[in-house]
């Protein structure tokens, strides 16, 4: 029995598409450096700042890759910020970290009538939880999930910046399972990554959903339970397994 669903956020929830990572990640530096320098914090060139907060956020992303473990942007953030003589309050870092991400905000793009779905699994009883890999601050998400009218559903939601493991790792899931109270049994999780999403749902025994809008046939060593084009078609995968 079905109880509830487990969702990955990026090309999952949120979609992206193909983005310039090095353009997005320009452009928040110089939001960034536009509001440290609107409080009067002292700051180097724009070239030094954007070069250093770039080799901090590369240096810990493949030690991450790496170790396994996660870390938190917004904990790099700070250490530079200290580094170049700032005194920002906890308010004003989470600000600056929004300013970081919010070109790439800008690029997502949600399912048309994801709304109503999620409406319609709620009132039906269902448990909506999100389960993702991002060093993206979790108040960072949760401030773009509410600007999509998203949040509301998903009142569980793991990041692994905050708790330090990432998937495939089995606790992530067991972590966000726990706080959902559901057993896996009792689960399914939808994401877009078979090595990382899909694998990591099937150990821990959920139902794995690949969401792959693509459409084409492919052959996976690791193999999802079943395979959708778009999130809408997740009330008959929940029918069939709750009613067959």
């Amino acid at each position: 029995m079905i109880r509830g669903i487990l969702f990955d956020l990026g090309d999952t929830l949120i979609d992206f598409g193909q983005v310039d990572v090095d353009h997005l990640f320009a452009q928040g530096a110089q939001l960034a450096y536009d509001y440290l320098r609107g409080l009067n914090q002292p700051l180097p060139d724009f070239s030094v700042f954007h070069r250093r907060q770039l080799r901090a956020i590369r240096f810990r992303w493949f030690i991450s890759r790496l170790t396994g473990r996660e870390f938190n942007s917004i904990e790099v953030l700070g250490r530079i910020s200290q580094k170049m003589g700032q005194k920002l309050t906890c308010k004003q870092t989470e600000e600056l970290a929004w300013l970081w991400y919010e070109p790439l905000s800008k690029c997502a793009k949600v399912e048309d009538g994801i709304i109503d779905l999620f409406s319609d699994f709620t009132s039906k009883g269902l448990k909506l939880a999100i389960v993702s890999n991002t060093f993206v601050p979790g108040v960072v998400l949760d401030r773009h999930l509410s600007q999509l009218g998203l949040l509301e559903y998903f009142p569980v939601r793991v990041y692994s910046c905050d708790v330090g493991y990432r998937k495939p790792d089995r606790r992530i899931f067991y972590i966000c399972l726990d706080k959902i109270n559901l057993s896996p049994q009792e689960a399914m999780f939808v994401g877009d990554q078979i090595k990382v999403d899909i694998a990591g749902a099937r150990r821990v025994g959920m139902i794995s959903v690949l969401k792959d809008p693509t459409g084409k046939k492919r052959h996976w060593r690791i193999r999802p339970d079943y395979r959708i084009t778009s999130l809408k078609q997740l009330p008959e995968i929940v029918n069939r397994q709750n009613f067959s």
